[in-house]
């Protein structure tokens, strides 16, 4: 009920970021799943208390709400980059790299290029990530290429795929 409160609150446009900030903390981890998407447009506010949520399905959404944001404090990337090195859920790592990529941080690079050896999931999540970071002027362009490269060769024909898709071509 109290998710479906929020929801009501935000059609009508009468939801301010105290309460979604105040709901971040509800015990039930369907109504912090809830505050948390709605908190993806809400620059003003902090998500670094939900990518640290004790539910693995929280902190996926906080990630993916991170990464939506035209912007992060270094603290969120930061936390990005270690739940996309070590959190235990495959979808938190997921979600992580995404963010990380939908971000195009040089913060988060190496936890993406490092998540190209993860699950297949997280493998095709770590390619697409990479896109923002094949500009030529980029620093450190090659060692992107060269892991998009090594993506050719994946097991998995998605990772392959979207390798293929992303890696430039000469024409």
């Amino acid at each position: 009920m109290r998710a479906a409160a929020l929801g009501a609150l935000a059609r009508l446009d009468l939801l301010d970021d105290d309460t979604v900030r105040a709901y971040l903390t509800d015990p039930d981890a369907g109504v912090r799943r809830r505050a948390v998407t709605l908190a993806a447009t809400r620059p003003g506010v902090d998500l670094i208390p939900a990518l640290s949520d004790a539910d693995a399905s929280v902190v996926e959404v906080a990630a993916w709400a991170c990464g939506e944001r035209d912007t992060a404090p270094t603290a969120v990337v930061d936390r990005l980059v270690t739940l996309a090195g070590s959190a235990a859920d495959p979808l938190v790592r997921e979600a992580s790299v995404a963010a990380l990529g939908a971000l195009g941080s040089d913060r988060g690079l190496t936890a993406i290029l490092a998540a190209t050896e993860d699950k297949p999931a997280v493998r095709r999540r770590a390619v697409l990530a990479l896109a923002p970071f094949l500009d030529p002027e980029y620093g450190r362009a090659a060692e992107v290429t060269a892991a998009l490269q090594r993506a050719l060769a994946d097991r998995d024909w998605q990772v392959r795929q979207a390798a293929e898709d992303l890696i430039p071509h000469d024409e």
